[in-house]
């Protein structure tokens, strides 16, 4: 029995949730999301909640129970608040800017890299070490948070390199003399 599944699915005031053509649709103060409903898992809008409850009892259906209502849980955090992670930058010369569309990013490189921001994507470099990417897309801002800590992940020697906001880089110790 999943602890998660069984609770439903507040609506605040002004988000509004509907379910048209295989999908369930939230829509509030910050935009519209959408995620395609799953067959497994019978989905129902009841008095300001959405409850979620597997259709059979099979070890699948279960096992969706769970994370369909943290997806429903996303959307409509998402709509209300929106989702934003923070990359911290640390290395001499490391630094990262905005630049219309792009994030300028100079990493040690002979080149500096241009980080072209998607659709949907906010991002904003409040000083050249730091990088806040925010959206209503949980999904969509933890791909661009990824692929912009690939350019350069942090290594354990001096801790140089992009990491996210809180994330502890084990260190080593250097070479002894």
């Amino acid at each position: 029995m999943s602890r998660i599944g069984k609770k439903p699915v507040p609506v605040p005031a002004g988000v509004t949730a509907s379910i048209a053509d295989g999908q369930l649709s939230m829509k509030g103060p910050k935009g519209t999301l959408a995620i395609d409903l799953v067959s497994e898992v019978k989905y129902a809008i009841e008095d300001g909640n959405v409850a979620i409850t597997p259709a059979n009892d099979t070890k699948r259906a279960r096992s969706f129970w769970g994370m369909q209502r943290t997806m429903v849980q996303n959307l409509v955090t998402g709509v209300t608040d929106g989702f934003t992670k923070t990359l911290n930058i640390t290395g001499v010369g490391y630094r990262a800017a905005v630049q219309g569309k792009n994030l300028k990013l100079q990493l040690g490189y002979s080149h500096d890299v241009d980080f072209t921001i998607p659709e949907g994507i906010t991002i904003v470099t409040p000083d050249p070490t730091t990088v806040n990417i925010s959206g209503i897309d949980k999904q969509k801002v933890g791909q661009v948070a990824a692929e912009i800590r690939r350019w350069r992940k942090p290594e354990p020697y001096k801790g140089k390199g992009i990491k996210y906001a809180g994330e502890y880089i084990f260190r080593k110790e250097g070479k002894k003399k």
